[in-house]
């Protein structure tokens, strides 16, 4: 398994009160020693008394222990400073950039020049929305897309398995540990991606320790689908003030915050009155519309398209900040 130095540290000044993703990715870039780690963060962190080397070292070496109990699961860590960090798309607020991720399978997928496409959804979709799904992922990946999804039953689960059939890759990101893959009812899914080429990622390495903690892993979960996506394709979702799974809704929003191109399946003839293409159908005037008779084309288009380069912007994110306040999953 790869550990890089810069990755233990990095895990290991988010450790302390006080320290999150914006402030590492202010402060760090990489090459800077552990002593001047430990000088930036008592500038800082919100504790009563000086953080020393021994106190450090100490948190580092728990770290890279529980690190290493995954190494059947794992292939390395890396952080943002290590040379092979993935970019990632859209215009992103410090505090949303991703600053660490575990992997299993071919981390080059992620690299600027594929064409990275998410196509996500409900988690009980009917039989025709998965028929449409598998003929959109199908053309897809006939254009050289990259399918990336959640791994989450439904929809999630349809793109991966099309991805796969119709002969390529697929990124599924993880919203807990890569030794305890989440649905369990997937996990053979999983094995099956990493062997046809594909890559496992997330942000964890230790479980989640409660059922809200968890929740806001699936949420960072819809970000990372999107920041590493060149658009992003609904399949199905119902509306905010709908009943049903929220984490397409929230993945939506995040899309429109990082100024992500967004497209969406529908078909006026017979999606009209389902209620499962409830936000599909508000979505209409800001994003490419998917269905049978456009397919083709429409497909085409999305992926010819260029992808913006990378941004950075501290302005607020007010949409999908409110989600995740008013709709936890």
């Amino acid at each position: 398994m790869k550990i890089s130095n810069n990755a233990l540290n990095i895990l290991t000044a988010k450790t302390f009160k006080g320290i999150g993703r914006a402030w590492i990715v202010r402060h760090l870039e990489g090459t800077e020693s552990t002593v001047k780690i430990i000088e930036l963060l008592n500038e800082d962190v919100k504790q009563d008394h000086l953080i020393t080397l021994a106190d450090f070292d100490s948190r580092r070496e728990k770290i890279k222990q529980s690190i290493e109990k995954q190494a059947g699961y794992s292939d390395g860590i890396i952080a943002i400073g290590d040379m092979d960090f993935p970019p990632y798309r859209g215009n992103v607020k410090n505090s949303d950039r991703p600053i660490a991720l575990f992997y299993r399978g071919d981390l080059g997928l992620l690299n600027r020049e594929n064409r990275n496409i998410a196509v996500i959804g409900l988690l009980n979709p009917d039989e025709e929305t998965k028929k449409t799904e598998r003929d959109v992922v199908s053309k897809l990946v006939d254009c050289g897309a990259t399918i990336v999804s959640g791994l989450a039953l439904g929809c999630d689960t349809v793109a991966h398995e099309q991805a796969l059939r119709s002969g390529g890759k697929t990124i599924a990101i993880l919203p807990g540990t890569l030794n305890n893959i989440l649905p369990a009812s997937n996990k053979g899914l999983a094995e099956q991606i990493v062997n046809n080429g594909g890559l496992l990622i997330t942000e964890y390495y230790q479980q989640a320790n409660s059922k809200m903690e968890q929740h806001g892993r699936y949420q960072e979960r819809d970000r990372l689908q999107v920041l590493f996506s060149d658009r992003v394709v609904l399949t199905a979702s119902y509306a905010e003030n709908d009943s049903g799974d929220s984490g397409s809704r929230l993945a939506m929003k995040y899309a429109a915050d990082y100024s992500i191109p967004r497209a969406v399946m529908y078909d006026p003839a017979t999606d009209h009155d389902n209620p499962k293409y409830n936000l599909n159908r508000q979505l209409i005037p800001m994003a490419n519309v998917i269905n049978r008779d456009n397919m083709a084309s429409v497909v085409k288009e999305m992926i010819q398209q260029p992808s913006e380069p990378a941004g950075q912007t501290e302005q607020p994110y007010q949409s999908a900040e409110s989600a995740v306040q008013a709709d936890l999953f």
